[in-house]
């Protein structure tokens, strides 16, 4: 079954190439694509909604690439972008569907990075919205690219909280996001 889906996402992907456009991924291929690897791998899945005009997804990016941390995350993440809130000329960039996955996890207008991080079966584990407690998922900041002390207190826990890095590595990412600010 894997064999097949890979098969028609590549298939779909170069129908398109050669018809001279460019089609992006449905959210659910991008989905289900991670889920796969992420299960293989034993890693859970962080993604991104983010757009190509939007300076803080470019430093979330650049963040997490770093290469004082870029090993934490690729050891505990399979790592996801996608396309949202693209301007009036480049809707042609965004995910099928990454708009209402946005909304269905409470980040509609929130603005963006606005991020996720599911287990490798696709349950939702963490998000990057600071709560007050006793707040349900309806609520909260948006951290998006974490800068501030707070944001990436936030981050930090979520790592923490989702994945396997030692609190030596957390704390190298914390100084690499503090940069941020």
């Amino acid at each position: 079954m894997h064999k097949v889906f890979f098969a028609l996402l590549a298939s779909s992907l170069l129908s398109s190439v050669v018809a001279g456009q460019t089609t992006p991924v449905t959210t659910d291929a991008i989905l289900q694509e991670a889920k796969q690897l992420a299960s293989k791998e034993n890693k859970n899945i962080l993604i991104l909604f983010t757009a190509s005009w939007c300076g803080w997804c470019h430093k979330m990016d650049k963040s997490i690439d770093d290469p004082s941390c870029k090993s934490f995350f690729e050891e505990n993440y399979v790592i996801r972008h996608i396309v949202v809130d693209e301007t009036k000329d480049k809707k042609h960039l965004e995910n099928p569907g990454g708009g209402e996955m946005k909304k269905q996890y409470h980040g509609e207008g929130l603005g963006i990075p606005f991020w996720l991080v599911f287990d490798k079966e696709g349950q939702l584990l963490a998000d990057s919205k600071i709560r007050k407690e006793g707040e349900g998922p309806e609520k909260g900041e948006n951290t998006g690219c974490p800068a501030t002390a707070e944001e990436v207190d936030h981050f930090i826990a979520v790592l923490k909280k989702t994945s396997r890095m030692t609190d030596a590595q957390l704390e190298i990412v914390k100084k690499r996001f503090r940069r941020n600010e």
